[in-house]
């Protein structure tokens, strides 16, 4: 024992010397005979995730010193971390040794086999090795090596989808979700998901259709399948022939089946056989004597006579209500002044014969109600209507929507001299555009659209607008000096190279918009507004206005929720209003702070023949919710003869990383059938979240099994993976004389696009001056623009109108810009009456002051 005690004490100055243990020391010590350290951890297989190291961890007992062995080299006594405490439940010494293994130092090892390591303790007995463990590099291709395929199966038919993950270390472990919910082969005994990664289910089921994802998974990364539709079909089966019927006047009888134990189900097939019988009667079963054979005769007369009336009486009312409900008398004409007002107005819909054995009488009359655009309000532009004849005011409202305005059309066509030059097919006050009549729809679009708009402007100030894009431009009075006159444009960008887009950095929320032109002298600011597509919150967004620099850069300007003397922003539910006092090139960018950033979305579904008549396509597109990315859409379907199915709806998209499906359901398919594969289609959250306005877009390829088919009825439903979802009713005639036109905007003849001078602002401008007289400076009253601005409920920001000429008239602008389409005065009567009532109140009053400063 003294020997062993010597040779202990002997290692101990070897290792604090050199640092290792020699080979030939270790197997020394081993030889003494006794009991050896035990083990309580030995090192564990690890893999390294990324850059991240890795720790191999010993523990034994009784143990002098434990070292860790890798790849048959000792590793040096610097590298180890060691500790020693005691037991308290045996009163043992432990000691506890870790290391570090980097990812450089599993690459840098090229031998036979994996990166390896082991302790060796010793004790005043002798040593012991721990097991081997290996230490690998973690990872996980992109690409499966086998994705699913989808198929259709026969109902209680066998599906089997293959998947092979991605080459991985660790091996992958494989999950399958159906309509992105886990599917579980342990609460469903029909489903096995243990054979070589792939889904088995033993007896298809029509509740087994759907979309099939393979999920590949490992400790570094997470790996999706491309998606698999499954389509569990089944086909008619013939019921049994019913009964013979009666003979006929004819001598026949017949009998019936119907394909419905079960009916074609998932465009299944139909029952093959005819699903009527007829044969002549036999055994005296035809036998009628002479007096039946009058009376039969005698019924069937009076029957067809009494018919003919009553056939004649319904086309005559018919007739004459046709007359008094579409005869120009009574056609409301005020929509073409171009007022702000909602309208109202009913389509007549034909019953849906598609519902078969239907007890319910269909809504002949569906009422639908529309809000207008940004429009002007002009009273005073009379002149740009009266000089219509009113069959073609008729032809320039909605009676092209309601389907009767032929008779207007005709007059036009015949006598194009009575139309005025600015409403003339070729005339456009808008730059660069070309309105035209539609033939299929008989709606006005635009062919050529260029979003460009323009007017010169002086002292008096005016106003830009491009119609139906919710984009406009307010110069103020007195913004342009008294005795100076410019030229002013203001255009939506419509392309921009990749690189402008990276530069930008953030989620595109309304359009690029510049105006102009550069070196403007400008006294107040102007006001732009911008439509948008965010839910706006200040926990979930983070809104940037940014503008374009001389060599294409984008600089931040402001964030909308801080303080800036240079611009202002305020932020409506749908629109940005900005005063500005710079010409360029400005944006809205926003930067989700949290996954319940949202961004509204509009969803329309469109449809037209295609170049055979059996075909239809509906295409569903998903824009950004803002009137100018609609329009683009409207351009290109118009271009294409497409038609408006349904009115558009909005629909919530979150920032949560989960991406959209479309999908098309309810379609009657003993008289429709949809290409395979495509009544379930995804889009990844990418395509969504960044589309930059760029509309997200799929179709729908139908085929009608008959040319008597005129009528289709279905469902689209648009959804985010554990989110919001909006259904959008298809209900259509594919007859080209019987289409029904749901109307793209509102007010189609909304194409003024300036004004200038006084008819441009809703305040009368001697209104305005007084109202700027009285709250520029504080007075006796105590009134100033700051009680101005708050009772119209503008009360962040305030230092940017301390640093303003006339702070009161920049206010003014800016309730005048968010007030443009409801040209309504009484909010600002109402505050100006009530900062009028509170002063009143608050302080004493001569009995020469018995009025407030002005009356609005």
């Amino acid at each position: 024992m003294a020997g062993l005690s010597c040779c202990a004490r002997f290692l101990h100055v070897l290792i604090d010397f050199t640092g290792t243990v020699s080979d030939a020391l270790a197997d020394s010590l081993s030889s003494v005979g006794g009991t050896l350290p035990h083990f309580l951890q030995e090192p564990e297989d690890a893999y390294i995730i990324k850059n991240n190291p890795i720790k191999l961890r010993c523990r034994a007992t009784p143990a002098l010193q434990i070292f860790f062995k890798c790849n048959g080299e000792w590793v040096h006594q610097n590298q180890h971390t060691s500790q020693e405490y005691m037991d308290q439940n045996t009163g043992l010494k432990i000691r506890e040794v870790t290391i570090n293994v980097t990812r450089q130092q599993v690459e840098d090892f090229h031998g036979p086999e994996d990166y390896w390591c082991l302790c060796v303790a010793w004790s005043h007995l002798g040593t012991s090795k721990s097991r081997k463990a290996t230490v690998r590099i973690a990872y996980l291709r992109k690409n499966f090596e086998q994705d699913p395929q989808g198929n259709e199966v026969p109902i209680k038919g066998m599906i089997v989808l293959h998947c092979r993950p991605p080459e991985g270390v660790p091996m992958a472990e494989v999950k399958w979700l159906k309509n992105e919910e886990l599917v579980s082969s342990l609460e469903d005994d029909n489903i096995d998901t243990r054979a070589d990664h792939n889904l088995i289910i033993n007896e298809a089921r029509l509740s087994d259709s759907g979309n099939y994802t393979c999920l590949a998974s490992n400790v570094v990364a997470k790996r999706r399948s491309a998606t698999a539709t499954v389509v569990v079909f089944v086909d008619g089966v013939w019921e049994e022939w019913s009964e013979w019927m009666m003979c006929s006047a004819q001598c026949e009888r017949q009998r019936w089946r119907e394909c419905n134990a079960p009916p074609p189900r998932h465009r299944g097939k139909m029952c093959e056989g005819e699903g009527q019988s007829t044969e002549n009667c036999t055994g005296g079963l035809c036998t009628q004597s002479m007096e039946n054979s009058i009376d039969v005769a005698l019924y069937s007369g009076l029957s067809a006579g009494v018919i003919a009336v009553v056939v004649l009486i319904v086309a005559i009312t018919l007739y004459r209500k046709s007359q008094s409900e579409y005869g120009v008398d009574v056609i409301d004409s005020s929509a073409l002044a171009g007022g702000f007002q909602s309208f109202n107005f009913k389509t007549t819909r034909q019953g849906n014969p598609l519902l078969l054995n239907s007890s319910m009488q269909p809504d002949i009359t569906v009422g639908q109600t529309y809000s207008s655009p940004i429009c002007f309000q002009d009273s005073i532009d009379k002149e740009l209507f009266d000089p219509l004849p009113d069959k073609v005011k008729v032809q320039s409202s909605f009676m092209v929507s309601l389907g009767v305005a032929d008779r207007a059309e005709y007059h036009v066509k015949a006598h194009p001299e009575t139309l005025p030059a600015n409403l003339h097919p070729n005339y456009s006050t808008v730059e660069g555009k070309k309105t035209t009549m539609i033939a299929p729809n008989g709606i006005h679009t635009l062919m050529k659209t260029q979003f460009k708009t323009s007017a010169v402007f002086g002292h008096l100030g005016g106003r830009l607008v491009i119609p139906n894009a919710g984009v406009s431009l307010l110069v103020p009075h007195g913004t342009i000096a008294d005795d100076t006159s410019w030229e002013m444009y203001m255009l939506i960008n419509q392309e921009e190279s990749s690189a402008q887009s990276e530069e930008r950095c953030g989620i595109l929320l309304g359009p690029e918009i510049t105006y102009g032109p550069p070196g403007l002298n400008l006294s107040y600011p102007v006001a732009m507004t911008i439509a948008h597509c965010a839910e706006v919150s200040a926990e979930n967004w983070n809104i940037k206005l940014k503008r374009q620099t001389k060599d294409n850069k984008w600089e931040e300007i402001m964030s909308v929720d801080d303080e800036s003397t240079s611009c202002y922003c305020l932020m409506d539910s749908h629109s940005c209003h900005l005063l500005l006092d710079q010409p360029g090139c400005y944006v809205l960018v926003g930067e989700p702070i949290t996954d319940a950033a949202i961004k509204r979305l509009r969803i329309a579904v469109f449809g037209s023949m295609e170049a055979s008549s059996m075909d239809y396509s509906l295409r569903v597109h998903c824009v950004d919710d803002t009137p100018h990315a609609f329009q683009r859409v409207v351009t290109a379907e118009t271009s294409r003869g497409g038609q408006l199915l349904e009115e558009p709806k909005m629909l919530f998209f979150k920032g949560n990383c989960l991406s959209l499906q479309v999908s098309i359901q309810d379609i009657p398919q003993f008289l429709w059938s949809i290409k395979p594969f495509t009544t379930c289609q995804e889009f990844s959250f990418t395509q969504v979240w960044y589309s930059n306005q760029q509309p997200v877009h799929c179709a729908f390829s139908l085929q009608r099994h008959s040319t008597s088919t005129t009528q289709l009825s279905c469902k689209i439903s648009v959804r985010q993976v554990k989110g919001h979802e909006q259904i959008l009713q298809v209900y259509t005639s594919v007859g080209e004389s019987e289409k029904e036109t749901v109307p793209f905007f509102m007010q189609a003849d909304c194409t003024v696009t300036s004004q200038t001078g006084a008819k441009a602002f809703k305040i009368p401008l001697s209104i305005r001056q007084r109202i700027c007289t009285t709250f520029d400076t504080a007075n006796a009253k105590g009134k100033d623009w700051q009680l101005l601005a708050q009772k119209l409920h503008i009360q962040r920001n305030l230092s940017y109108f301390t640093k303003q000429k006339s702070p009161s008239a920049v206010i003014l602008s800016l309730w005048e810009a968010r007030h443009q389409d409801s040209g309504d005065l009484d909010s600002l009567a109402s505050a100006l009456e009530e900062i009028g009532k509170i002063h009143c109140k608050s302080l004493p009053q001569s009995p020469d002051d018995k009025e407030t400063d002005f009356t609005f």
